[in-house]
């Protein structure tokens, strides 16, 4: 498994969009889960590390 760099504050783009449209989140949290902002609509969710590893695509900054 690839090891991807994140922080908090990062901006990262998932495979899939959210419902609002926008597929850009923010890192709020990270540890065994991870928080993860909407950009466009600041709703908050918790989703596992490993689920997340394997739906994020890219890290922005």
């Amino acid at each position: 498994m690839e090891n991807k760099e994140y922080h908090i504050g990062s901006h990262v783009v998932m495979k899939k969009s959210h419902p609002c449209g926008s597929n850009e989140w923010e890192i709020v949290r990270v540890g065994a889960d991870i928080k993860i902002k909407c950009v466009k609509c600041n709703r908050c969710i918790f989703i596992p590390r490993i689920e997340f590893n394997k739906k994020l695509k890219k890290v922005i900054s």
